[in-house]
């Protein structure tokens, strides 16, 4: 009977301690994005980057997406959403929140990434481990990146040369890239995304700039009338992502389970995150090839002069972040070497 007893107690306690134990390596993650399942980054990155991590994990941990801010708040809140805990990881754009993120604005500057946002994204990787440890060192980062090359899209008037963009109010995509729009003559209105077809089709925007990828899911081609694309080698202007994780949730997790997540984070899944834009610009472009839009390219001659501008842009980010203190000149320069380290 003492020997029964016995067992039957050990019993208990190996089933207690099991079941505290396989509860505790369990683990939800939900994450926050501001955009449509539809859309690229959701749709080719962050549904197979889930997948894989809950694979990996046997189901121990599981993640859950919302998109379109179905867990409430606004687009630029996403980061202190992100830092707070109020989501366990995100999708944000530190472009949104104006002047808190100084570096991360080295690769929007006119002209600095590639033509391949996959390139470009692996760059901003190696570029955030040097420069923004300590600004974003409140949340754990998975991945940094940018999307392909912003194209023009206008509604009754068509932009064949940069002239043609005096007077027209264009919906910005950051401070960087209004900053070149501006000095070409035209008015930009700051707005996240998600809130471009329903300005242009009221008349509060007579277009704006965005990639090709993002054209589709916005409905953007049945809106907009004229698509005007920027020839070269570089992106007329990129906009930086970050994919993050509360750092109290990362650090709260098992030795094995964190490096499930490690193993999915870095170089290779910013690089990732950037192919899902460079695949959806494809078939943002094919979907509007498909319309009567017009479609132009800008002239090598066009691209110079805007590439003049941008430099003189360029040098006055770097005069601005030496006044703040900060080293410009060098992030400049690392940004071009790291683009062309990835580009190659």
């Amino acid at each position: 009977m003492k020997t029964l007893i016995t067992t039957t107690l050990a019993s208990a306690v190996a089933l207690s301690v099991s079941a505290s134990f396989a509860f505790a390596q369990d683990v939800t993650l939900r994450c926050q994005h501001f955009l449509s399942p539809k859309a690229s980054v959701p749709q080719f990155f962050m549904e197979p980057w889930a997948n894989k991590i809950m694979e990996e994990s046997n189901g121990r941990i599981k993640i859950e997406l919302y998109p379109a801010m179905q867990l409430g708040g606004k687009p630029p809140a996403l980061y202190d959403q992100i830092r707070d805990g109020v989501i366990d990881c995100g999708w944000a754009l530190p472009g949104y929140t104006p002047g808190r993120f100084p570096e991360t604005e080295a690769f929007e500057l006119p002209f600095m990434g590639s033509m391949s946002a996959e390139a470009t994204s692996k760059a901003t990787w190696e570029f955030s481990q040097k420069y923004l440890q300590e600004r974003m060192g409140d949340v754990h980062l998975m991945a940094t990146h940018v999307h392909g090359p912003g194209v023009i899209h206008t509604k009754g008037r068509t932009v064949n040369s940069p002239s043609d963009l005096a007077g027209l109010k264009l919906r910005g995509p950051s401070r960087q890239a209004n900053a070149l729009l501006e000095a070409l003559g035209a008015t930009t209105v700051g707005m996240p995304v998600p809130a471009f077809p329903e300005a242009l089709s009221k008349g509060v925007v007579d277009g704006g700039v965005i990639p090709w990828e993002i054209v589709p899911p916005l409905k953007v081609q049945e809106l907009a009338d004229s698509h005007t694309q920027i020839g070269g080698d570089r992106a007329l202007y990129n906009t930086f992502f970050i994919w993050g994780m509360n750092k109290a949730k990362y650090d709260s997790l098992p030795d094995d389970l964190k490096a499930i997540i490690d193993n999915n984070s870095g170089l290779e899944a910013s690089g990732l995150a950037g192919a899902a834009m460079d695949r959806g610009d494809t078939i943002g472009e094919e979907v509007v090839a498909g319309t009567d839009n017009t479609v132009v390219t800008l002239s090598d001659a066009d691209v110079a002069e805007l590439k003049k501008i941008g430099d003189v842009l360029t040098n006055a980010w770097i005069a601005e972040m030496a006044d703040a203190g900060l080293d410009g000149e060098a992030m400049v320069n690392d940004a071009r070497a790291l683009v062309a380290k990835y580009s190659e």
